[in-house]
């Protein structure tokens, strides 16, 4: 079980460079039903600093023109205007030095020292979340399989644009600094993990030496080793040890991703102990990533 960070090395570290805290924001990306609004508002409140949602402001266009969120998504993709502007006030944003916390799903590209967010909930969860919030006259769905079918093919849409306009794609991890699995997870213990490795007392050596840090859900998370090998792993003494510490205290595992799913590199005997203890989320560290097509 690795230990915290000393109070005087808490301060933040992206991209292996210490940043000033007074300077520095928090950008959230994520697709519909992740939490990030709910989890961005609530941080922002935390901290004392202003937050913008872009998707708030995509909602705002998508009634004015009497389409729904996916209809203005595949507009956009044909009328480079809708972009343009919001491109625009983000750029505007990022270049004037504030310190805030910002809700959108292309922030990470145009801020370069914030502290970038990827939240990942699992589909069906998501579809499900949106599915029973109050419905509006840009987004609505009669059916689970609708609305995780209509996330589905918005998020892809949103990827093919940022690919074509931009040469970037969102899915890759490696764009991030911070991914986190919000599946299972309150709201306020994800608020309080991103608290806490904004404030550099969780995963910051991650951060410095090898970003993205993870934050995953240890059910999500497949294991590479056969049964019998599994259950030679179980040790009640290091698992009452998990238990006690709390999952910031786990040494980060060690995951691959093949683009849909995560798998153990190094740790089961970790991912073990954390599924007995009920965690939520466990931190990890990326091995490898496969290219999502």
């Amino acid at each position: 079980i690795a230990r915290h960070a000393r109070a005087e090395d808490r301060q933040p570290v992206i991209r292996g460079v210490p940043v000033v805290s007074v300077r520095q924001s928090i950008v959230f990306n994520g697709d519909l039903g992740s939490g990030k609004s709910t989890v961005s508002i609530e941080i922002a409140k935390r901290l004392g600093l202003r937050r913008v949602s872009v998707g708030d402001l995509y909602r705002q266009m998508a009634q004015e023109r009497q389409m729904t969120a996916l209809q203005l998504n595949l507009h956009a993709e044909l009328d480079q205007a809708v972009d343009g502007y919001v491109d625009q006030l983000q750029r505007d944003i990022a270049a004037s030095g504030e310190r805030l916390v910002m809700d959108s799903r292309l922030a990470w590209h145009f801020f370069t020292d914030a502290l970038k967010v990827h939240m990942i909930p699992e589909p069906g969860e998501a579809a499900r979340r949106v599915l029973a919030r109050p419905s509006g006259p840009a987004e609505s769905y009669t059916s689970l399989e609708e609305a995780k079918a209509k996330l589905h093919e918005r998020s892809e849409s949103e990827r093919s644009r940022f690919l074509v306009r931009y040469g970037v794609d969102k899915a890759r991890l490696r764009n991030y600094d911070l991914i986190c699995d919000t599946t299972r997870a309150a709201p306020e213990e994800v608020i309080e993990h991103i608290v806490a490795v904004y404030e550099g007392r969780l995963g910051a050596d991650v951060l410095r030496d090898e970003p993205p840090l993870l934050l995953l859900d240890p059910a999500r998370v497949y294991p590479t080793e056969d049964i019998a090998t599994l259950r030679g792993l179980w040790d009640s003494e290091f698992v009452g040890e998990v238990a006690g510490a709390g999952d910031e205290a786990l040494e980060p595992l060690r995951i691959g991703y093949t683009g849909a799913h995560f798998f153990v590199v190094d740790g089961h005997r970790r991912l073990s102990a954390a599924l007995q203890s009920g965690f939520h989320l466990v931190p990890a560290q990326l091995g490898g990533e496969g290219v999502r097509q």
